[in-house]
């Protein structure tokens, strides 16, 4: 297992420290940002999304697309192995969480009614993502 792909544990106190309060209950406590509000939801340059809470990298900038619900929504994950999911059966909903694999991050949900090829739609909350450009510029949330 390479560095990159060791598990990330911290304590409660480290995230909250290294996370703004919106992360935090987003990433942390498995909150939603509201639609149609987060920074990456009409965000459109060439790169990688990554992980607020460990940069692990999670969705590549061509695999996104507007699905019109107001949350960025990817069709594919970069490395499905970075992605994690769970049943979800919060606020009377039977849904299917993702969150991410290195450092449990809460990301967003997954629908099965996405574009083709995948005919997936992950729909992740911008306050769970950063971004590094094409040229390597580093953008956080």
């Amino acid at each position: 297992m390479s560095d990159d792909s060791k598990k990330v544990t911290k304590s409660e106190q480290e995230w909250r420290e290294q996370l703004s309060p919106e992360q935090y209950r987003v990433c942390r406590e498995k909150g939603t940002e509201r639609a149609f509000t987060g920074k990456y939801n009409k965000h459109y340059e060439t790169g990688t999304y990554t992980c607020a809470c460990c940069g692990a990298p999670l969705f590549e900038s061509e695999n996104k697309y507007d699905s019109g619900c107001g949350w960025p929504s990817f069709w594919q994950p970069g490395d499905p192995d970075i992605i994690d999911e769970h049943r979800d059966l919060s606020h009377g909903m039977v849904r299917t969480e993702v969150t991410c694999s290195r450092c449990d991050a809460h990301l967003g949900h997954v629908f099965p009614d996405g574009p083709e090829p995948t005919g997936i739609r992950y729909c992740i909350n911008s306050a769970s993502l950063g971004f590094q450009s094409e040229s390597g510029d580093t953008e956080e949330n």
